[in-house]
């Protein structure tokens, strides 16, 4: 069983930053950031490979970055000019399994197994 604990959370302005961090209990090949406002559908985010090739959803891809630092093996998602529409609980996921067509899945939460319990962003405006 794989345990997924997230931090960083919190609340921010319009045009704010915050740094969302997640530590998983052991080694992961796929990891990736949800969120999910309330009434909506959880959305995939932004994905990190094994091989630490990225990719972010389009609402996102300017402002947000995901990261992994390998040493640690601490998954992060540092958010930069933080909009009210970007207020949502933030999920980490993870995954031991390799992903064929990653691009194509990689923002999918059928991709992954392993979820942490979230962490709530509130942006104000």
């Amino acid at each position: 069983q794989v345990q997924l604990v997230e931090s960083g959370g919190g609340s921010s302005q319009a045009g704010g930053s915050l740094t969302l961090s997640c530590a998983p209990s052991r080694l992961q090949y796929n990891m990736a950031w949800f969120r999910q406002a309330p009434g909506k559908e959880r959305e995939g985010v932004a994905a990190i490979s094994r091989l630490n090739i990225t990719t972010a959803a389009a609402s996102v891809k300017a402002r947000f970055t995901i990261s992994k630092d390998n040493v640690n093996n601490i998954l992060y998602l540092q958010m930069n000019s933080l909009k009210p529409e970007d207020s949502a609980m933030y999920y980490c996921a993870a995954d031991t399994r390799p992903l064929e067509d990653w691009f194509r899945h990689s923002l999918k939460q059928y991709a992954y197994t392993y979820w942490g319990q979230g962490t709530q962003v509130t942006v104000s405006s």
